[in-house]
């Protein structure tokens, strides 16, 4: 019996690790901008075509390579920064990934130029396929160019899994705007299709968050800077009122090396909790600066995930270094008083006579007594019968019996000759709002109980996705348009949902450097800031990464129905109560909202009667 077990060719095995390293072209950004990084460059230009998909070039000023070094920077487990196991634990710079050059090489079309600054003459060095196909000295600038062309050309089962142009441009945008917001003072340029789309000069660090989120954000930095032996902690968090309902503005850095962190999220946004609205998420930007030995950085193939050997100190650390920069934004508290349903009080004037007011009593009032029936209350049978027509048809589908209770009585209370509460329209059902939160009515089974706000949701909802799809959406014409500013990420998922947001009622025009006026919303959006409500949505789908169409027009819907619906702590009158379960009924998803929220809930008999026993 032959042996079965041998070892898989060079291209092979780089093929192979490419899968685990160069995932998209945004990888190869990573990987190419992190090396010209580390080699000490302040200039750095990264030109892309159709997406990464045809070409990722990345040119530096940074120190180059000599003809030896750049054909061994294409062999794996090759580097210059380690000599030693324990070089691994004391890394300054982007870190250790020998995989990285020959993987790229193992799935593209790779070209690099690169000259050391003592050097008379560069090298020039083609690989095309893990295969060297040409290298010469050749007359370049200093530093290096890297070419990488055709990413996937020769693994096609891994090139159809790329996604849209838009969704791997939006992905190259994203970790270069993680790079160039830890490394302000190296000037960073993006070339898309022969167009420069952005430059961002070398400056201070919160010019660069500026520059990259958007002048308007310059007003809503807190400066956060505290220094112990474990660690230093500098950069800024949001004011409270620039608070968003998505994560797209929280960013960790350890070391100049970007990361997520779920554990050091809850310290920041604990210590917001009180200043925000439930649901919202606060801006920051925090860079963590710690003894490379008291972090690991390779337990996650991107590099995104760290683990602190001083995890709890640290977010302790960083949880006072919040708490303090809030407090000193607001060292002088302000009172905001509740005017809802407040009486107007007049301003005293001096040359009017005022007189004291009267209380008016009748003396022969009898609140137990009823002209018609000698009682003090009269009896009302509601037929709810109408109302609950349009939900008999529901009733298989709903999970639950809503016929309404027949024998729901309603008593008015009668003064005299005159009902001091309004008689009922028995042919109108009447509900209860509950806490203005919550819709209550009785059904056969028990008595049911409607969120609201989800209700509306829900309804909002499906009116906003009808109106994306068949294109019918009314726009209201504002007379100052407002103007928003985008981050290039932002700015890139516009042209992909431009046509949905025309279809719904938007008109955005383009003022360049990525601001949009908007001359126009959906005339069923009132009493929302417009500019919120789209840097929401496009972050909504900036978050949701998705390709599909379909996918990001609910995407925008939903965005929509959630910033216009009824709020919680809105008092409803009858007339609007009935409205909303008359058209959430109507909805053939109206148990859930589109995100899976629970719109409805049954307490049924047998619990209420449990309740008195």
């Amino acid at each position: 019996m032959s042996d079965i077990i041998h070892l898989l060719p060079d291209s092979i095995a780089n093929q192979i690790a490419a899968g685990e390293v160069i995932q998209r072209p945004s990888s190869i950004v990573k990987e190419l901008v992190e090396n010209a990084i580390d080699a000490g460059a302040d200039t750095i230009q990264l030109i892309v075509k159709d997406a990464g998909r045809t070409l990722v070039q990345v040119i530096d000023n940074g120190k180059g390579m000599s003809a030896t070094d750049v054909r061994m920077a294409f062999e794996r487990h090759a580097t210059s920064k380690i000599r030693s196991a324990d070089d691994l634990f004391a890394l300054h710079t982007m870190g250790f990934r020998g995989e990285a050059l020959p993987s790229i090489a193992a799935i593209a079309q790779v070209e690099v130029k690169t000259r050391r600054e003592e050097d008379e003459l560069g090298t020039l060095l083609q690989i095309s396929g893990s295969r060297v196909e040409a290298q010469e000295c050749i007359a370049c600038p200093k530093g290096s160019n890297f070419s990488v062309k055709n990413i996937f050309f020769n693994v096609p089962a891994r090139r159809k899994f790329l996604k849209s142009n838009d969704t791997e441009r939006r992905n190259i945008l994203t970790e270069l705007e993680r790079i160039v917001l830890v490394n302000s003072e190296i000037e960073f340029s993006f070339t898309d299709n022969d167009i420069e789309v952005l430059r961002y000069p070398a400056c201070n660090l919160r010019q660069r968050i500026v520059n990259v989120v958007g002048k308007n954000f310059n007003q809503q930095l807190i400066s956060i800077d505290i220094d112990t032996s474990l660690v230093k902690i500098r950069g800024f968090v949001g004011k409270p009122e620039s608070a968003r309902k998505t994560r797209a503005l929280q960013y960790f850095f350890v070391n100049g090396r970007y990361m997520r962190h779920p554990y050091f999220n809850k310290a920041v946004t604990a210590a917001f909790e009180p200043l925000i609205p439930s649901g919202e998420n606060p801006n920051y930007f925090i860079y963590f600066d710690v003894e490379p030995d008291t972090i690991d950085v390779n337990i996650h193939p991107t590099k995104t995930e760290i683990k602190f050997e001083n995890e709890q100190p640290i977010w302790q650390i960083l949880s006072a270094a919040v708490k303090e920069a809030l407090g000193k934004f607001n060292e002088v508290p302000t009172i905001d008083f509740d005017t809802t349903d407040a009486i107007d009080i007049p301003i005293h004037d001096p040359s009017k006579n005022v007189s004291q007011p009267r209380v008016n009593v009748n003396p022969s009032y009898n609140p137990f007594k009823s002209p018609s029936s000698g009682s003090g209350y009269q009896r009302q049978t509601l037929d709810w019968e109408k109302f609950y027509e349009g939900f008999e048809k529901d009733r298989g589908n709903s999970g639950m019996d809503i016929e309404p209770d027949r024998d729901v009585n309603i008593f008015s209370q009668s003064s005299g000759t005159e009902t001091t509460i309004p008689s009922v329209n028995t042919e109108m059902v009447v509900h209860y709002q509950y806490k203005n939160k919550y819709i209550l009515t009785s059904v056969k089974s028990g008595l049911m109980l409607i969120d609201q706000h989800r209700a509306h949701v829900r309804i909002l909802f499906d009116q906003f996705i009808a109106q994306i799809r068949q294109k019918r959406g009314i726009s209201q014409r504002a007379l100052f348009p407002d103007i928003i500013e985008l981050s290039p990420s932002e700015a890139a998922m516009i042209p992909y949902l431009m046509d949905d947001l025309e279809a719904v009622g938007f008109d955005l025009s383009h003022l360049g450097n990525n601001a949009y006026a908007i001359n126009g919303t959906p005339s069923e959006i009132t009493n929302v800031d417009p500019v919120q409500l789209v840097h929401n949505m496009i972050s909504r789908s900036v978050d949701s990464g998705s390709d599909v169409k379909e996918e990001i027009q609910e995407s925008l819907a939903l965005s929509m129905a959630n910033a216009a619906s009824i709020p919680y702590g809105h008092r409803l009158s009858d007339e609007e109560m009935n409205k909303i379960v008359d058209q959430l009924f109507a909805s053939p998803a109206h148990k859930h909202t589109p995100d899976g929220k629970t719109i409805i809930s049954l307490l049924e008999d047998d619990v209420i009667e449990k309740m008195f026993r």
